[in-house]
């Protein structure tokens, strides 16, 4: 009984080569090591600094256009030095996190209300789907009509551009959830809110984090023209003051941290994911 499984496997593999056909091979893939991961991820900015610092060496790129790596570090220096840069990216942190904080949250909420239920579905989807579409620069004029120049205008701004990310992917998630695995906990007695809260929510989790990824990203988006509407503090009001003195270095420097807060905002979304969903890496790094 127990030859006779490797006899049968035996056979029917020797039949397959006398057919023509190759015996299957499995390919092991070697896992890739994390320092080989960071330097390949640097390299792309390492060699965008490189042509930025020659064009400037060989007068390609002159201070009038864009100052040179070595000048924008010095911006920094002053910048920090004479305390205007911490004042501005506090002000500006403040900002983008109020705005963001309100604006997830509320499209979070009317995500799930609209997943999850059929009469909110009925009564607010389609509106919501009408206001996605405007887009959150048009509101501008109105804002300021409403709010005036205040820090309650560019932080509604911020909060209207950063809750239709998390709405649409709040509500796809939810709707994505095992209806099954709704009826069964339903059949044990729990209530609409444990099961949003012990099944809806962790079964839309990715789409969640999607959603809040989108949305940090466009906080920085929406921070940058909130800071436009005459702003007397703030990264906005440093690129403001650089534009009328042609500080290019003093721009450079302002560009340069709205990228980098755009990139913090997608780590730490990453960070998120690695903590609340590890078996997603444990498949993308067997797919790998």
């Amino acid at each position: 009984m127990t030859t006779a499984a490797p006899d049968i496997a035996s056979e029917d593999t020797r039949a397959a080569l006398d057919a023509g056909l190759v015996a299957p091979r499995t390919k092991r893939r070697r896992p890739r090591p994390r320092a080989l991961a960071v330097v390949l991820r640097t390299l792309g900015p390492l060699a965008l600094l490189g042509g930025w610092a020659l064009a400037s060496a060989t007068g390609a790129l002159t201070q009038d256009v864009l100052a040179s790596p070595a000048q924008v570090a010095e911006a920094v220096g002053e910048l920090w030095g004479n305390g205007q840069l911490a004042d501005a990216l506090t002000v500006s942190l403040t900002r983008a996190g109020l705005g963001l904080l309100f604006g997830a949250t509320t499209g979070l909420v009317l995500g799930v209300v609209t997943g999850f239920t059929r009469l909110g579905e009925e009564l607010l989807d389609s509106a919501i789907q009408v206001l996605r579409t405007v887009p959150f620069l048009a509101l501008v004029p109105l804002f300021m009509v409403w709010f005036g120049i205040t820090e309650t205008a560019k932080v509604a701004l911020i909060g209207v551009a950063t809750s239709f990310p998390m709405y649409v992917s709040a509500s796809g998630g939810v709707r994505n959830t095992d209806r099954k695995l709704v009826e069964a906990m339903h059949s044990f007695g729990l209530g609409r809110w444990a099961i949003v809260r012990t099944v809806v929510l962790p079964g839309a989790l990715p789409s969640l984090l999607s959603g809040l990824r989108l949305s940090m990203t466009l906080s920085v988006i929406a921070l940058i023209a909130a800071e436009e509407i005459n702003s007397t503090e703030g990264i906005g009001y440093l690129m403001a003051q650089a534009q009328n003195y042609s500080r290019t270095d003093v721009l450079a420097v302002c560009i340069l941290i709205y990228g980098l807060l755009g990139l913090t905002a997608d780590g730490i979304v990453r960070v998120l994911e690695r903590l609340l969903m590890p078996w997603r890496q444990a498949v993308q790094g067997a797919a790998r």
